[in-house]
């Protein structure tokens, strides 16, 4: 397996310092994934863009977490599935929400389960969902807004899990108690 490189401010490339920075403001700490990300400059700034942008999508906090959680644990991602049960935790998302997305169990609110469904169904399948599962989606109460916005987030998680998948991405200390 090829060694990647965790980067930090001082010997980055140079387009990668700023998001580097960006990064240390938003989170307090430079995360390993980012200072992977830093030998491409461009994935990493994709990365915080799409990440924002889904952070300002119509979902909740505890739908943003379904979206995320139940991509990051079909990829099987090592870092992503703590990393953002730190980030639930951080959010007050409930316990037990991210608890049952971590165990692959079905979620007690059954709008919320419909997103995780859902969401499930289209990492699966790359985006080919029956109607029956996009009709069971609306009967929940979203809309086709919240279908596309379930690709943004795909789009994001496919970054982060597949960059953490190829450089073996170490877990950050503060994400380690959440690692299961």
């Amino acid at each position: 397996m090829a060694e990647f490189t965790l980067y930090t401010q001082d010997n980055a490339p140079e387009a990668a310092k700023p998001l580097m920075e960006k990064s240390v403001a938003a989170f307090g700490m430079l995360p390993n994934l980012h200072a992977v990300m830093a030998e491409a400059p461009t994935l990493l700034e994709g990365y915080q863009v799409l990440h924002e942008l889904f952070q300002n999508t119509s979902f909740n906090a505890e739908e943003l977490t379904v979206v995320w959680q139940t991509i990051n644990v079909e990829h099987a991602c090592h870092y992503c599935v703590p990393a953002h049960s730190a980030i639930a935790a951080s959010m007050k998302v409930d316990q037990d929400i991210v608890d049952a997305l971590v165990n692959k169990t079905p979620l007690a609110d059954e709008k919320l389960e419909v997103l995780r469904e859902t969401t499930l169904a289209m990492t699966q399948n790359r985006g080919v969902i029956s109607d029956e599962q996009i009709e069971k989606f609306f009967a929940a109460g979203y809309a086709q807004q919240q279908l596309l916005e379930i690709v943004l987030g795909l789009s994001q998680k496919v970054m982060s899990n597949y960059t953490n998948h190829l450089a073996n991405t170490p877990v950050d200390e503060p994400f380690k108690k959440f690692a299961k």
